[in-house]
């Protein structure tokens, strides 16, 4: 069992999850829909400072899940090189 942790930009939010339907994979999920900090591409706080923000996808499934996650969010991440994308994989055994 896996624990999969994505935080990423709201902005590829739609995109992200149209890719996983379309491979029919993250069917179950937990999503934080407002996510603040600061990370290598700047603050994302919501504000009129920093009006970008995060979201936070936690998704608990089996290594083959685990491993099309990865090459998803590897596509997106090379598509939309400025938006800030982080994948953590956490073993649950």
């Amino acid at each position: 069992m896996k624990r999969i942790e994505i935080i990423a930009n709201r902005s590829i939010q739609d995109d992200m999850f149209d890719a996983f339907k379309r491979e029919g994979i993250v069917k179950h999920y937990t999503l934080i829909p407002q996510v603040m900090g600061v990370g290598r591409q700047g603050p994302r706080m919501g504000d009129h400072i920093w009006p970008e923000e995060n979201f936070c996808l936690i998704v608990y499934c089996e290594q083959a899940e685990a491993e099309r996650i990865k090459q998803i969010i590897g596509t997106l991440k090379s598509f939309f090189t400025f938006e800030g994308i982080k994948l953590f994989e956490m073993d649950m055994n």
